[in-house]
């Protein structure tokens, strides 16, 4: 584990995803931020509002693939410059907490052509996995990782698929060590760069729990 803690800062979204029945009477205009991380937590409270209208019950926990449609957002915007910044997708989390009042009492619904404008990697189905290898796996296992850190506060209602993504990494963080070690060789730097341009990847391929499921099915 504190391999898995040392190289993902950990999200802290749980605490955004639980919302309550959402108004959309408010009165303040809105509109999508300029700036990556402000746009990326807006987008991601959208998302978690659209999730919650649909739900019958409102105190009932949120679809997993919802969960992961809202994490994706701060995987994206961690993920803008073709570099993964653990420091970008944690301030993602934290701006959620600043902006959640204002857009979830507000008109969000105004905000979703734009979010999926500003964000077309988190709309559709997943798309495939490579299919070299080493590709898939090391894809699989760094966003097992991303996932399990975003998402352990759902352990309780998601709990076989949330320790399954960090069962998964792990497996594959030790198959994948000797590959590493043949492409990168001892450079720590040049392994990171490797694993941070598979999460980035991985991002590109949508809802990160859809990833996950072709990643269980070809790996698990």
């Amino acid at each position: 584990m504190a391999r898995l803690k040392a190289r993902t800062t950990p999200l802290r979204l749980g605490c955004l995803f639980g919302l309550a029945a959402l108004s959309a009477c408010g009165s303040q205009p809105l509109a999508l931020p300029d700036q990556t991380i402000d746009r990326a937590a807006t987008c991601a409270i959208v998302a978690a509002a659209s999730a919650r209208s649909t739900t019958k019950d409102v105190s009932a926990p949120l679809p997993l693939a919802a969960h992961g449609r809202i994490a994706h957002y701060a995987l994206l915007a961690a993920s803008e410059g073709g570099d993964y910044i653990p420091e970008t997708a944690g301030a993602v989390s934290r701006r959620m907490g600043d902006l959640k009042e204002r857009i979830a009492d507000g008109q969000w619904q105004k905000l979703e052509q734009p979010c999926r404008a500003a964000f077309p990697a988190a709309e559709g189905n997943a798309r495939a996995l490579p299919e070299a290898g080493f590709e898939a796996e090391l894809q699989c296992g760094e966003l097992g990782e991303f996932l399990y850190s975003a998402l352990k506060a759902h352990e309780g209602d998601y709990r076989n698929e949330i320790v399954g993504y960090r069962n998964l990494h792990q497996r594959l963080d030790e198959k994948l060590a000797r590959p590493l070690l043949a492409r990168a060789g001892s450079d720590l730097e040049a392994k990171r760069k490797l694993r941070h341009a598979a999460l980035v990847a991985a991002a590109g391929l949508g809802n990160p729990v859809g990833v996950m499921e072709q990643c269980t099915r070809r790996f698990g």
